[in-house]
């Protein structure tokens, strides 16, 4: 018998990957040549939401809505931040995504517990963020030694790694603000 509850948050799981990756965040700060400006941050909203599902759904729940995610992205439309289809396999950009597989691993075990400390939620999350980026570190890497372009990982790591780790970090905070508001989640 099908869960009609799990499959409901399959869907909403899979819907909110594919807006959030489809969000550009911006920020504003202050600028001396006018009041604010306005600046883009050089990654979307996809990586909290998965995060925050994870914590919020199950590990299980979110893992089977990500594949769903790709296998559109690879077969039927060009959902993924920079297109889509089975090139896109050859792209930086995907080792990045499956790097999200250990990612919703490792943050699941969150949602085994009905309030989770601050240390621990930023101690689990920081390290599935950087496993996250090894994951596409490496397979970046190894897509450039196939190739023969050896001298663009440095550039690669800098592009896809170095420019959006700390972006995703600081985006952990509003994450904690959300659970916080659900009450999943204690500072002491």
């Amino acid at each position: 018998m099908i869960d009609q509850i799990s499959v409901i948050k399959l869907f909403i799981s899979l819907e909110s990957i594919i807006i959030a990756t489809m969000l550009p965040i911006y920020i504003l700060l202050p600028s001396k040549t006018n009041f604010l400006q306005i600046v883009d941050m050089p990654i979307t909203l996809q990586v909290p939401t998965i995060i925050f599902l994870t914590i919020c759904f199950s590990g299980e729940i979110v893992f089977k809505a990500y594949t769903l995610y790709i296998l559109i992205g690879l077969f039927l439309l060009p959902i993924f931040y920079d297109g889509g289809s089975l090139g896109y396999i050859l792209t930086p950009n995907f080792g990045y995504l499956l790097g999200i597989y250990p990612l919703i691993k490792i943050t699941a075990d969150l949602n085994k517990e009905k309030q989770i400390l601050l240390k621990k939620f930023l101690r689990i999350t920081i390290l599935a963020l950087i496993i996250m980026h090894f994951t596409g570190i490496i397979f970046t890497s190894l897509q450039l030694i196939l190739f023969n372009n050896i001298n663009l990982i440095p550039y690669y790591i800098g592009k896809y790694t170095i420019s959006k780790i700390f972006y995703e970090i600081l985006l952990l905070f509003p994450i904690l603000l959300l659970l916080k508001s659900l009450k999943k989640i204690r500072v002491f």
